[in-house]
């Protein structure tokens, strides 16, 4: 999402209240160790990258016994006591959700993050660490909405992880944990871009 309010003021929530909160209210907030941090709304050009993203991933992986979801969806990582509703997740085989929970996955394949001016030091930052955490995943994206950019990090033996940026939409982007190849031109079709790249 495009912003990001974080309020230290407020008691620590347990990850059951931070639960109950999120199934009884419209609006989504992500939980860092008691912390909410409330989520916005989203831009145009966020938005459209996400379904692009979607669209080109879905194609791909239609019949590889892969999912690929929204940001709906939220990922638990019980080490880092931390939850996250990533922009896209892939899960691939069996999904796994934390215990007594419905909507809480553990097991990502991939997460795919969107920056924007006020989420890239986040998304570049904690949120990576804290998604590399998670024994299941084998890729992070993230994703420049206002520059043909992507940044990918796979992982590799143990826990060590190889990054690679990829710019211009001439180029492309092989995810070799997924078996499928991102175009850009495809991922920022009907983008404008501004003068201020955020990656």
């Amino acid at each position: 999402m495009a912003i990001y309010a974080q309020s230290y003021h407020e008691p620590l929530l347990s990850p059951r209240e931070y639960l109950e909160r999120e199934h009884r209210t419209d609006t989504k907030s992500e939980y860092e160790e008691g912390v909410l941090v409330a989520m916005s709304g989203a831009s145009w050009e966020h938005i459209v990258i996400n379904s692009n993203l979607s669209l080109s991933l879905g194609s791909q992986l239609k019949d590889k016994n892969c999912v690929v979801l929204s940001s709906d969806l939220r990922v638990r990582a019980e080490k880092r006591n931390r939850y996250y509703y990533p922009d896209t997740v892939v899960v691939c085989g069996k999904p796994q959700f934390e215990p007594n929970s419905f909507d809480s996955i553990v097991n990502p394949t991939m997460v795919i993050e969107i920056l924007s001016p006020s989420t890239a030091a986040r998304d570049k930052g904690v949120k990576r660490e804290v998604y590399q955490s998670l024994e299941s995943l084998q890729a992070y994206l993230i994703v420049s909405q206002d520059a043909p950019r992507v940044l990918l990090y796979t992982r590799q033996e143990g826990d060590l992880w190889h990054e690679v940026t990829v710019v211009g939409l001439e180029s492309s982007l092989e995810i070799a944990a997924l078996n499928c190849i991102l175009y850009l031109s495809e991922i920022y079709r009907n983008v404008e871009f501004s003068n201020t790249p955020s990656l």
